[in-house]
């Protein structure tokens, strides 16, 4: 593949296109030709989509990846030596000529070494004891501090003398190191040799191999930083760590591909418009018209610079190389080559030595080219030279004065990468092809043709130009290939001729013609040699001085062409040799020129600048002819002093109020996604977060090593109440408490880190959040602080830190990474799941407003928008007369950094304005317009408000040093120019805090109302409102917060060759802002539209006026306010229109409003009286230094008042009118302007194909790689969540980031199971949202330990039976039978849940006939019941979220999560009553079939096993317990493993048939009884029922087989346990009982097991007696008069002991819903049986608000029908035409009956002396009708009746046993009602008949009615009728 001509363009497009361009430049004299490559690829863009129709393809994949893993993470390839010479020696310690070179042996023999050499010391495998002595050439091996090696080996052997071994390959195999891995001097050269005093040879020092380990394992020009890590630089030049695969790599045509595909076709990129190095904006377009097509990823072409020695020598790499080669040959031979380059070039990894030490050996065949001495001088700046390709041989030699040219590698990887064809077009066959040499090399020569004279040429550009050029080359086949198959022969190359090397020096000649020299061609006949020596006498000779750039093309031998690129214009050499410098070696040079001064001469150059002689003469001669008095200039007004005067004479500012603060509706729905995402790790099957076993939160904040930021958090912490709320502090708190939650990741962190760790370990049941504030900063491997560690302990920290595997591997700790730059935590290889990543939500979709927000963020897309709404200040600029000053000192001053050129000019621009401003106005001309503004508005911003508020000017100064000079310099020209009390001047340093003037403390502790003393500002919010100007240094901005008050963002010097997407978006994240709008608009002021997401912004022309807002069009216009905000933000931070998605995309633009009259200007409003001025703080965070009653408040700007026609001035407020607004209060009305150099601001301004700005198609991270450069482009549409896949895909992070290692078997459970990924654009407020989270956790973990149970006190406790019994035993621990059984039955309902039941009446009772209370409304009852909310015990039953390690295996999760398996065995028995044979079935987990019979193993179930009644064992519950539950799978409380203490029980739950699949899949290992299909919508009464008959059944079959086992049948266990799903904890009372009869009575409760309790009570003396046990329900007032008596004879209900045995007769209504538990009560009570209730036992029920009853909706048949039904439309006269109802008929009837039954019983009402008299039955007729139960069976029980007369009687479903005889006996009121209730009409008439009804009841046709259900549901028929 590799110099393959056989990818030619395929169409004679490009000749038609080339030759009319040759015939223009032909015909042209002055105009110049539009070059080949636009007409070619411009116009070919939109034909491009319309020949594709539209369609995209989708079978591009990500080119292959190179072969070379390396040793750690692949198996090594073993190393085959060749076979010695014949004859020659191969003993171990002598040389192939046999001559010995042991130390030990020749140490005392002479040794010629010549000149340039030294003796070195190797080791060899084979004789570990001993040293071998080499000469070596010193200028291959280090210097003293480990830097300065040339690559490639030159050395002589001292034994037999023969020299020149150019390989230490060669020279290993001579000496007979015999190794069996690839030969590195690094590895095997050790020691220098030394002489000692005696002359003799010996072992000196170590050979200082700086990181050789780590930096000749890394592949070589590393493909897409140019920074590394800061705490890697200081030490030396960083290279990789092992096993660094190759990036892309080219393979042999199928070899095996790795990766993931490309999903989307690069077709996306042919319809963007053409914008290129920021020429986008509307006076570029036309010049972008004749430019390329724009590209992706832009990076300096220069930026990509060697990183390391290769780890071994192939084809194409040369000795003189710097670094590895530079670039994968194409394999041959079958011999597959490892990748040793990453061949797709972004932006740069550091070099491995600095331009000045880029030095190239002259040891080589051929002429070296030798670089003149004096080229840095003529020609101002350091060409760089790009190798292109080179066929032959090595590329050129250079000697000389090497300093002086700069030589990368660059150009010829991005050719290398070109050539791989991505497999997903191998498939199109061998037509298609890459693109030829020939055509690249065209190609670029296009390129530079093209760039403007102030453009650098980007990488990224001539790669989609290749890209492109390819694609459409193999249009043709690409589109036959998609739609038809493959033929089995693909077609040769086409017909149209190839560019050929012989023409492509013309052609190149030729296109660059036209280019008025700014592109030089050089063709050589014989080597590049001649070419660059060309090259050099032209530049010494000054024909070049109007060139950029000089192409040398050789193209003489064997057809084929080597080329190499120099850039030779100045600004661009500069720009590209700069840009090769990692940001260490940055901060060393420019330090290097500080210390050395070199800047001297900058210096002297200012001195004479300007014409009135040296500046600080004039500055001197200012001061003493003003010394002693002020300058009046700047004198605040005293009319303005005057204007505003509080009651006590203190001067009032008047632009704030205070308003309530809290969490921003932002905040809490991130910390709710937050809370979400925990929940969901805790629910996942993996078991990996038990969120059930943590009490309560604790936490540790890492930030990076900021003073500021650290203080920043702290306070932040400490005023936002989040410690209180965890209960981890207790007022009053102090900060030095607070600072143990905040750990700055510094040398002293891993002591406070390990007592964290420590902590965790000791409190398992504490939940730890450990919070990486910040978490894009320090992403170094700890494997790079292996071999820094002595120079720098902070290198890879954080990895130390928060990757050990302590963190890792400790349950009870989440770690959750917070960043406003995320991507380098999105690779291939993060530890950090994509479901686990949360995003800030975007604040409008659709159109719609989702969070209800006044504030809006104003981030870098709305500065971006700013730029475009066509103001002619936007808020994003740059300095022109600065850049144009910067140019041309560079110029003067080529050896100087153009950091410090920039610094200084800058520097003295600030100064001369200040000069300017303060009465030497000459000193304008010596400043720029933009600085002048600055400083002017800086000056006169105190003036304008009483109280002496003044704006912030941030000057952005990353270099340390140079940030010391500035400082220095601008406080020397403040000093004297007597301002000092003016403005302050503070240098920020990220290492230190802040320091201010005395005076300005005062001020500031004035305007906060601060009291202390000692109180000093620690953090930038607190300089809010002082004028100053803080020169912000540091690399990298750590996190720090800017207050409001600032208005400049001065970022003139930034580090402009570092394009990084995160580098460059953090530092314009310094200037993001809320902007608030609230008040309605003023019609006087003058408005510019600022919007936010879709809307436009801009600056005024005048600063001094402010600028408006205009919100989304359904808003208000008003003006704008805006609040600062930051990343460390309060609670009450609120939110973004612009959160989510790309930071740096656009917008729509609306309309803008008209401009307002010119004389209505803001000085015409009058302001709105406010609180004083020391009211006036930090907007975000009044509470940072307030006492703590003004914690709640925050101060936001008030707009002006007033609202006057336009042209008015409005009305004077209460103050004078013309007070001067206070300029603080203006810059907080709009965004900062921020000030860029010129290459950023292109670069962020350009848009590319995708509509983004070419800023967001970077490299996302210094410290990641692509993996392909076949790969879509970022796309405007994308979403937060979109581009992390996007890079998570596309990229793979660096051998020196700690996410290098992970995954390295590309295992897909890489993710680690409890990390969190936060992220959210700077300054928005993610500090106040993770706080909030906080908070929210250990609510919901304390919430997670509670459980809301019913609280209800019984009721009619008043209506007790009126007896002189009872049961006066109060110690007894079981009830005695004989005792018991002489208790009479309480009839009374006492549970709270009957609260609306109707009353049952007995003789005993006296019922007074007042109102029972007013009937609740149907929807309130679930509502209006009382709970308590309860912390569970270590007895509760539990729901499905409960995981803990005991209950795995009884919950059924298999240690490796896989189901338990179950059979399900079908179990019927016959049932008179329902006239058919019952078939339930029974699902049985295979762990539980030892509870049951089968006739044989997985054969017939026969029967459930029963316990003896004579058992006594204490391990296992005898009874079964059934639980009946619908609707509840997830929170029925099923889990009773805790509840019975652990012991072995049978437990059944009873399911209906359409929800079996689901409770199985949520209750796995539990057995399932499931109810036939004809009772899917039935009530609980069905279910009680069948669990009865079953039990029953299964004791009769039990019988049968125990009996021939020889058991009696009374000896089986009778009993079940029927509880219901809500039944959550179980206590008992103990009582003590003292004094006669048990007069000092107390009792205390407690909670206990289930199985104590069970356990018990199946232990009661003669328990077969007994029908039905239950117990208490609990109540927190529970009366001693409740538990006084141990046992009750009454009701139970909820949970139950059944004897089925003694209930045989006695059976459920299987057609009831509601009162069932009562129905069967009263039933068995009538048969004679007891019912006995344990007081000193009680249930708890928990509050389930889904499921159970409330299951059963009852709605309408009719589709449409939206409206509610109500219980009056349960009935209906039969026949009519009533909307029938989906619901059974008895839940009809029944739920009438509740609401409505007096309008069948009138006379009933509240008339409790005369109840309705109810046979066989117990329904609720509603809390205001009492009833009386009597049963008709002979022999039962049943109350007497003699005496009462009953007003209606209620026949229900009646049997045979009801007769007309039988209700001859009871009595009824004149006018009593009767109802009767049969299933049809013809029963009902039949029974009417049968009980001779007429006889004392009179009946109307229209008395009868029916439930409102359709025939086929069978409604239930009623007929009632009036006692005569």
């Amino acid at each position: 593949m590799g110099n393959s001509y056989a990818g030619q363009l395929k169409t004679t497009r490009f000749e038609e296109v080339l030759h009319n361009s040759i015939e223009a430049s032909l015909r042209s004299n002055n105009l110049v030709p539009r070059p080949v490559f636009s007409q070619l690829y411009l116009e070919a863009e939109q034909k491009l989509n319309s020949l594709e129709g539209g369609s995209r393809v989708d079978h591009e994949e990500e080119e292959e990846e190179g072969e070379g893993g390396l040793e750690t993470s692949s198996p090594p390839n073993s190393y085959q030596l060749p076979p010695p010479p014949e004859g020659c020696c191969t003993t171990d310690g002598f040389c192939q000529a046999g001559k010995d070179l042991r130390l030990v042996s020749i140490s005392s023999e002479p040794i010629d070494v010549p000149a340039g050499f030294l003796l070195v010391g190797a080791k060899a495998p084979s004789l570990p004891d001993h040293l071998l002595v080499c000469a070596v050439d010193k200028r291959f091996l280090p210097d003293d501090n480990g830097h300065n090696a040339l690559l490639g080996f030159s050395g002589n052997c001292v034994g037999c003398g023969k020299k020149g071994f150019c390989y230490f390959t060669e020279f290993s195999n001579h000496i007979n190191l015999k190794l069996t891995t690839q030969p590195k001097k690094q590895k095997h050269l050790k020691y220098y040799l030394v002489r000692n005093a005696q002359g003799a040879l010996t072992k000196g020092p170590l050979i200082c191999w700086k990181g050789s380990e780590f930096r000749s394992r890394q592949t070589s020009a590393s493909t897409c930083s140019s920074s590394s890590f800061p705490p890697l630089e200081s030490t030396g030049p960083v290279a990789a760590l092992p096993s660094e695969p190759g990036a892309t790599s080219s393979l042999p045509v199928g070899a095996q591909q790795s990766g993931p595909a490309c999903d989307q076709a690069l077709v996306t990129t042919a319809t963007a418009p053409a914008v290129f190095n920021g020429k986008g904006s509307p006076k570029h377009q036309q010049q972008a018209k004749n430019s390329l097509l724009s590209l992706p990823r832009p990076s300096a072409l220069g930026i990509l610079s060697n990183s390391g020695p290769p780890k071994k020598r192939h084809k194409g790499w040369s000795p003189e190389s710097p670094s590895a080669p530079d670039g994968p040959c194409p394999p041959g031979g079958g011999h597959k080559t490892k990748s040793e380059s990453a061949p797709m070039p972004c932006v740069a990894q550091p070099g491995v030595m600095g331009p000045a030490s880029m030095t190239f050996p002259v040891v080589a065949p051929g002429e070296p080219v030798s670089v003149p001495d004096n080229l840095l001088k003529i020609c101002k700046a350091k060409p760089v030279i790009f190798k292109g390709k080179w066929c032959h041989g090595t590329f050129p030699y250079l000697c000389g004065n090497l300093n002086d040219v700069v030589v990368s590698p660059l150009l010829h990887a991005c050719y290398q990468n070109s050539q791989s064809v991505s497999r997903a077009y191998e498939q199109y066959g061998a037509s298609v092809q890459p693109i030829s040499e020939e055509m690249q090399l065209l190609l670029t020569v296009y390129y530079l043709v093209q760039l403007a004279a102030d453009q650098v040429p980007l990488m990224e550009d001539l790669e989609q130009i290749f890209l492109r050029s390819w694609r459409e080359s193999h249009l043709t086949e690409i589109r036959q290939y998609q739609q038809a198959p493959p033929p089995p022969y693909s077609a040769g190359p086409g017909l149209v001729a190839p560019v050929t090397s012989a023409q492509l020096p013309w052609l190149a000649g030729l296109a660059a013609s036209s280019c008025n020299d700014s592109v030089h061609v050089i063709e050589c006949a014989s080597s590049l040699a001649e070419g660059l020596a060309e090259m050099f006498r032209l530049l010494i000779e000054g024909k070049l001085a109007k060139t950029n750039y000089v192409v040398i093309i050789c193209a003489c031998r064997n057809a084929a062409i080597d080329s190499c690129i120099a850039v030779t214009g100045k600004y661009q050499a500069r720009i590209l040799s700069e840009s090769l410098l990692s940001p260490a070696e940055y901060q060393r040079e420019v330090h290097y020129e500080l210390v050395t001064g070199q800047v001297d001469s900058l210096g002297t150059f200012f001195s004479t600048f300007c014409p009135e002689g040296d500046i600080d003469i004039l500055l001197d001669k200012f001061h003493q002819e003003n010394q002693g008095r002020s300058s009046s200039s700047l004198s605040v007004s005293s009319v303005a002093k005057a204007a505003a005067l509080d009651v006590s004479g203190a001067p009032m500012c008047t632009s704030y109020h205070l308003e309530p603060r809290g969490v921003g509706p932002f905040q809490l729905a991130v910390a709710q996604k937050l809370l979400s995402h925990v929940c969901s790790i805790a629910d996942s099957s993996t078991q990996n977060l038990d969120l059930g076993s943590f009490e309560k939160v604790d936490f540790l904040i890492c930030i990076p090593p900021s003073e500021v930021t650290y203080q920043q958090t702290v306070l932040h912490v400490w005023h936002s109440g989040v410690l209180l709320e965890l209960g981890l502090e207790k007022e009053p708190m102090t900060k030095q408490r607070v600072e143990q939650y905040v750990l700055k990741l510094d040398a002293e962190a891993q002591t406070k880190f390990k007592a964290f760790v420590q902590n965790s370990f000791q409190n398992p049941h504490t939940l730890f959040v450990l919070i990486h504030d910040h978490a894009h900063w320090d992403l170094v491997s700890s494997a790079v602080h292996n071999l820094y560690s002595q120079s720098d302990p902070t290198v890879g920290l954080v990895d130390r830190l928060l990757n050990c595997r302590e963190v890792k591997e400790a349950p009870n700790i989440v770690t959750l990474h917070v960043t406003s730059f995320p991507y380098a935590l999105q690779t291939q290889h993060t530890l950090i799941s994509p479901y686990n990543e949360i995003h800030w939500p975007v604040s409008y979709s659709n159109g719609m407003d989702l969070y209800h927000e006044n504030k809006k963020y104003f981030g870098l897309s709305e500065f971006i928008e700013s730029t475009l709404s066509g103001h002619s200040l936007p808020l994003l600029r740059y300095d022109s007369s600065f850049e144009a000053m910067v140019t041309a000192l560079g110029k003067r001053f080529p050896r100087l950094h153009s950091a410090v050129i920039r610094t200084f000019v800058l520097v003295q621009h600030y100064a001369a304005a200040m000069m300017a401003l303060s009465g030497l106005p000459q000193m304008k001309n010596h400043t720029s317009v933009e600085t002048l503004e600055i400083t002017q508005n800086l000056l006169n911003s105190p003036k304008q408000c009483p109280c002496g508020h003044g704006l912030m000017v941030l000057l952005r100064v990353p270099c340390s040093p140079l940030a010391a000079v500035a400082y220095e310099r601008l406080a020397h020209v403040r000093a004297r120019l007597a301002l000092e009390e003016h403005f302050e001047i503070v240098l920020g340093s990220p290492s230190s805090g802040i320091t201010v003037g005395k005076h300005f403390v005062k001020q500031l502790k004035m305007w906060q109302k601060i009291e202390d003393a000692e109180w000093r500002p620690q953090t930038y919010l607190e300089l809010e409102g002082l004028p100053c100007i803080l020169i912000f240094s540091g690399m990298d901005p750590h996190g720090e917060s800017l207050p409001r008050s600032l208005r400049y963002c001065d970022l003139r010097l930034i580090n402009s060759s570092c394009l990084v997407r995160t580098a460059l978006e953090q530092e314009l994240g310094l200037a993001a802002y809320f902007v608030s709008s609230e008040m309605p608009l003023e019609k006087g002021t003058r408005n510019e539209a600022l919007e936010s997401d879709g809307e436009k912004l801009s600056s005024t022309d005048n600063e001094d006026e402010e600028l408006g807002v205009e919100g989304s069009p359904t808003e208000k216009r008003s003006p704008a306010r805006r609040e600062r905000s930051r990343s460390h933000d309060s609670a009450s931070s609120s939110l973004s229109s612009r959160a989510s998605g790309s930071v740096l995309g656009g917008g729509e633009s609306l309309a803008q409003p008209p401009g307002p009259p010119p004389g209505a200007g803001e000085q015409d409003t009058s302001p709105a009286p406010c609180s004083s001025v020391e009211d006036s703080r930090l907007c975000e965070r009044p509470e940072l230094t307030a006492p703590p009653s003004h914690r709640s408040l925050q101060v936001a700007v008030t707009p002006p008042s007033g609202s006057s026609p336009a042209g008015q001035p409005p009305a004077a407020g209460p103050l004078l009118p013309q007070t001067p607004p206070c300029a603080m209060a203006k810059a907080s009305r709009q965004p900062p302007v921020v000030f860029l150099p010129k290459l950023v601001y292109d670069m962020i301004l350009a848009t590319d194909s995708s509509g983004l700005p070419k800023a967001a198609s970077l490299l996302p991270a210094p410290s990641v790689m692509w993996t392909s450069s076949f790969r879509p482009l970022l796309s405007k549409t994308m979403t937060s969540t979109e581009q992390s896949l996007y890079y998570r895909q596309w990229t793979v992070p660096r051998p020196s980031h700690m996410d290098y290692g992970n995954r390295a078997e590309g295992r897909p459970d890489g993710f680690h199971p409890r990390r969190l990924l936060l992220s959210g654009p700077p300054q928005i407020g993610k500090t106040g949202a993770y706080l909030q989270f906080l908070s929210i956790l250990s609510r919901m973990l304390i919430r997670l330990t509670e459980v809301d149970v019913y609280d209800e006190e019984e009721i009619n406790v008043g209506l007790q039976e009126e007896s002189d019994w009872r049961y006066l035993q109060f110690t007894d621990p079981w009830p005695d039978l004989e005792l018991f059984q002489k208790m009479p039955f309480d009839y009374v309902i006492h549970d709270p849940k009957y609260e609306d039941a109707s009353l049952i009446c007995s003789h005993h009772q006296s019922i007074k006939s007042e109102d029972r209370g007013m009937a609740r409304k149907p929807e309130d009852l679930y509502v209006r019941r009382q709970t308590a909310r309860m912390r569970l015990s270590k007895y509760a039953a539990y729901n499905t979220y409960h995981h803990c390690e005991q209950c795995h295996q009884y919950m059924g999760f298999h240690p490796h999560y896989q189901l338990y398996e179950s059979t399900l065995h079908a179990f019927a028995f016959s049932y008179s009553m329902l006239g058919e044979e019952i078939q339930l079935h029974f699902i049985i987990p295979k762990s539980k079939e030892h509870h049951f019979v089968f006739s044989q193993p997985g054969g017939q179930l026969e029967s459930m096993r029963l316990p003896l009644v004579t058992d006594k064992s204490h391990e296992y519950i005898k009874s079964p317990t059934f639980t009946p539950t619908t609707g509840r799978h997830e929170h029925g409380l099923f889990n009773l493993y805790h509840a019975m203490d652990g012991a072995s029980h049978l437990h059944v739950l009873v399911v209906k048939e359409y929800e079996m699949a689901i409770y199985k899949k949520y209750w796995p290992n539990h057995i399932m009884l499931v109810l036939p299909s004809i009772f899917n919508s039935a009530g609980v009464g069905a279910a009680h029922f069948l669990i009865k008959e079953l039990s029953y059944h299964n004791l009769e079959l039990e019988r049968n087989r125990q009996e021939e086992l020889g058991i009696k049948p009374q000896d089986i266990w009778p009993f079940i346990v029927i509880s219901d799903d809500s039944c959550v904890m179980w206590n008992a009372v103990d009582v003590d009982c003292a004094g006669e009869r048990g007069r000092d009575f107390s009792w205390s409760e407690r909670s206990v097991s289930l199985k104590y309790i069970l356990q018990h009570i199946e232990a009661s003396p003669n328990i077969t007696h007994y029908a039905l046990i239950g117990l208490r329900k609990w109540a927190s007032k529970t009366r001693q008069s409740e538990v006084r008596e141990p046992f009750s004879r009454c009701h139970v209900h909820d949970f139950i002991i059944l004897n089925v045995d003694l209930t045989q007769n006695v059976q459920y209504n299987q057609n009831r819903f509601t009162c069932d538990d009562v129905d069967f009560n009263l039933r068995v009570h009538s048969a004679g049986l007891l019912l006995c209730r344990f007081n000193r036992f009680s249930v708890m029920k928990k509050q389930i608000a889904v499921g159970g009853q409330r299951s059963f909706h009852i709605t309408s048949k009719v589709c449409d029908s939206s409206a509610a039904v109500v219980p009056a439309q349960y009935i209906c006269a039969p026949d009519s035409k009533h909307t029938f109802l989906a619901a059974p008929a008895q839940l009809l009837l029944e739920k009438f009956l509740q609401y409505h039954s007096p309008r069948f019983f009138p006379l009933s009402l509240k008339n409790h002396s005369h109840p309705v008299l109810s046979v066989d039955c117990y329904l609720n007729l509603g809390s205001q009708i009492s009833v009386c139960y009597v049963s008709s069976r002979p022999h039962s029980l049943n109350t007497s009746c003699s005496e009462l007369k009953f007003s209606g009687l209620l026949l229900y479903l009646c049997d045979s046993f009801v007769g007309a005889s039988f209700l001859k006996k009871f009595h009824f009121l004149k006018g009593a009602t009767l109802c009767v209730i049969c299933q049809d009409r013809n029963s009902l008439r039949q029974t009417v008949v049968r009980l001779e009804l007429e006889d004392e009841w009179q009946f109307r046709l229209r008395d009868e009615f029916q439930t409102a259900n359709a025939k086929e549901d069978r409604p239930l028929f009623f007929l009632t009728g009036r006692h005569i």
